[in-house]
């Protein structure tokens, strides 16, 4: 929020960010424990770039001065998390004719990308399929020369590879 309560009870209440809020029933029994309501009083948060310590710390100071950021502060930098969070931030920045300059080069890019892919997969598969034919062909091969070897006469050797007469006197 950027704005602050002002009925706290007292002066540690009323300097806190972070509030954590449970639902409680009309006996004063919290409601599901699971439920918590998390709301940050921004303008109550003042720390300067070098007095961050926390990662909270550190999320505050970028919700809170976001907007004013001309490049990412140095705090922030080599924390992937936060560089993202900051290329996020550029692209809410776009105008309009930027975002739609954005958003077409995006989608050409996932539909290049998706070519690319099916292509690949294809070719894998393509690949499988052209190397179990010759893995078959390459075996029976060997069984066909196996069986010559062996005395066998060519007219079984063809009926039982498919091979013709001719191909097994080349083996």
């Amino acid at each position: 929020m950027d704005f602050t309560f002002d009925d706290y009870e007292n002066e540690p209440e009323r300097s806190e960010v972070v509030h954590f809020i449970k639902l409680k029933n009309q006996n004063g029994k919290v409601f599901y424990d699971k439920l918590t309501y998390i709301y940050l009083e921004m303008p109550n948060f003042n720390k300067r770039e070098d007095e961050l310590e926390t990662r909270l710390d550190k999320w505050l100071f970028f919700i809170k001065h976001l907007e004013d950021f001309q490049s990412i502060p140095q705090i922030f930098k080599g924390e992937v998390v936060f560089e993202k969070a900051f290329e996020k931030a550029e692209l809410a920045r776009f105008s309009q004719s930027e975002w739609n300059s954005y958003e077409h080069s995006l989608k050409a890019y996932r539909d290049l990308k998706g070519v690319i892919d099916t292509a690949r997969d294809e070719g894998k598969m393509e690949g499988k399929i052209e190397g179990k034919i010759e893995g078959k062909i390459e075996g029976k091969i060997e069984v066909a020369r196996a069986l010559r070897q062996s005395g066998i006469s060519i007219d079984i050797i063809s009926h039982t590879t498919g091979f013709s007469v001719s191909e097994i006197n080349n083996l």
